[in-house]
């Protein structure tokens, strides 16, 4: 099986809500996109020959998800006050509702099924949301 590997970082806010911490409160993160793609076979023809997929393929849409959550407030769809989100909005606050709990398990798999819906050949996403705490996602092998 051949491999690639590629990163993308993006800064935000998030918090979660009912959780019994430190991390109920708002807090930002740098967090890293590390996604890995495997396929058994290289490309035979074009100008991909020789290749699994383009690294710049791969490294355009792994930036365009980190751009897309780059400095925002991410926060869980139902956990902040109709009123709250107005007024952060109201002050240009950029806010991003996700329907899961915004935890680095949660983003990788959510980001590992956005690169997937991609056609790009996914093995596994692992979000780091410190140098030294990550999730990793990746679905099981049907046979």
């Amino acid at each position: 099986m051949y491999q690639l590997k590629a990163k993308a970082a993006f800064d935000s806010a998030h918090f979660l809500s009912g959780y019994k911490g430190k991390c109920a409160n708002l807090h930002g993160h740098r967090w890293t996109i590390e996604v890995i793609v495997e396929q058994e076979d290289l490309q035979t023809e074009g100008v991909c020959r020789g290749m699994l997929i383009d690294f710049g393929d791969l490294k355009k849409a792994l930036r365009a998800l980190a751009d897309f959550y780059d400095h925002a407030l991410i926060y869980e769809e139902g956990s902040l006050r109709q009123t709250t989100v107005q007024a952060l909005q109201e002050e240009s606050f950029r806010l991003i509702s996700v329907p899961f709990r915004p935890t680095a398990e949660c983003f990788a798999k959510h980001f590992f099924q956005q690169l997937q819906q991609q056609n790009l050949p996914v093995k596994r996403v692992i979000v780091y949301e410190t140098p030294d705490n990550c999730a990793a996602y990746e679905e099981a092998e049907t046979k």
